[in-house]
């Protein structure tokens, strides 16, 4: 990957590049692209092209690499939340997508568990459609499920992942009591890569009707991208009211750099190494909690999954106050301060997480080596050492 461009541009612009320990997070850029995909993009943005083609092809090949029916890009993930409601509430009716968002006649209501409360469930009122909210924060019951659909009910729409807990019903259960109404079902799997597996099996196994995943974080496409897979019909019927027709989300156009970015992309992911992968994360921890937790006032340890549920591992700091005469807060500031700018996940006032999975080669050794720094610029400023 070419970083003099990026980190000359950004040196214009006044901004300082992030070494992003944390996780995929958009609030820094998602993840980083590798040189084959930004010459798919370069390739792409060199002539012009039919959308309309280039969307079907790109699905025809993406549903063709996961195994699904169909797929279709978008320009994220919450982008596909609210094409994915669309469709199902219009089933790519054009009378039907004429009405929307007010939506009057039209099933537009989306059923949610109540854990499955999320940040970006806002997207399904973006569509013009109401949340219903079953269960609680500590458990669900199927007959909760089941009253709350009718008639007017689009749609279930469900968040896949571990860290979410176990008071939502499960999936496979999600589905069962859906389809007896003949009610789709929507998943939010946004950051559910890896394992890659889940790119067919939330479909194929579990019987969704549609999956959603994000471009921009372990697929290592671009930021601005996301993608759909699941039934045929409900593709169709939710790229019907997206770019390139003039309708209500016209305004989450994906552009011909980032759909073809994002395909090339996938392919990339869906041909590396997984295990080589994961014994190369698993080295980075075991050397990353060898140097930390060693240093005086920090403890550290390997954690596993990561953040989001993912089979990923990942270490967590611990500071003592009474030792470094400072907060796990007070050493994350320090590190982003930098330079270089390190940026890592806060859990609380007295710890935070490192991930491998974002970081080049190179910034894997960065990462401790700031944070063992650091830590003595602060003790010594207390008065205190930090040994190693």
């Amino acid at each position: 990957m070419n970083d003099n461009l990026p980190a000359g541009m950004y040196a214009r612009l006044g901004i300082r590049p992030v070494v992003n320990a944390a996780a995929t997070l958009t609030a820094v850029g998602g993840s980083l692209m590798s040189s084959e995909v930004l010459d798919a993009m370069a390739e792409a943005a060199g002539t012009h092209v039919d959308m309309f083609e280039l969307h079907a092809a790109a699905g025809r090949r993406i549903a063709e690499l996961t195994r699904n029916d169909a797929a279709y890009v978008t320009s994220g993930c919450a982008a596909a939340i609210v094409l994915a409601v669309l469709g199902c509430i219009t089933q790519g009716d054009p009378r039907k997508i004429a009405r929307m968002p007010d939506g009057s006649g039209l099933p537009t209501e989306v059923v949610v568990h109540c854990s499955h409360r999320i940040p970006y469930d806002p997207a399904i009122a973006l569509a013009g459609a109401e949340v219903v909210q079953v269960g609680n924060a500590l458990q669900t019951f199927e007959w909760e499920l089941e009253a709350a659909l009718t008639e007017r009910t689009a749609a279930v729409f469900y968040v896949a992942g571990s860290h979410l807990g176990t008071a939502a019903l499960d999936l496979a259960t999600t589905v069962r009591i859906a389809h007896v109404r003949d009610v789709p079902v929507i998943v939010d799997a946004a950051a559910q890569l890896p394992p890659y597996t889940n790119l067919w099996e939330l479909t194929r196994k579990h019987g969704a009707d549609l999956a959603l995943f994000s471009g921009g974080k372990a697929l290592h496409g671009p930021q601005a991208s996301g993608f759909m897979v699941g039934r045929a019909g409900l593709i169709a019927a939710a790229a019907a009211n997206g770019s390139p027709h003039q309708r209500l989300a016209r305004a989450m156009k994906a552009g011909k750099e980032e759909i073809v970015g994002l395909l090339r992309a996938l392919e990339l992911y869906l041909d590396r190494d997984h295990d080589a992968d994961r014994a190369r994360w698993e080295g980075v921890v075991e050397r990353w909690v060898a140097d930390l937790d060693g240093v005086e006032g920090l403890q550290a340890r390997r954690c596993f999954p990561n953040e989001a549920g993912q089979p990923v591992p990942r270490v967590r700091v611990e500071v003592d106050p009474s030792r470094l005469h400072a907060t796990a807060t007070d050493l994350a500031d320090q590190l982003w301060d930098g330079p270089p700018r390190v940026m890592v996940l806060r859990d609380g006032i007295d710890a935070f997480y490192l991930t491998p999975d974002t970081l080049t080669e190179e910034q894997e050794h960065i990462v401790p080596q700031r944070i063992v720094a650091t830590a003595r610029e602060m003790a010594a400023r207390t008065g205190q050492t930090v040994d190693t």
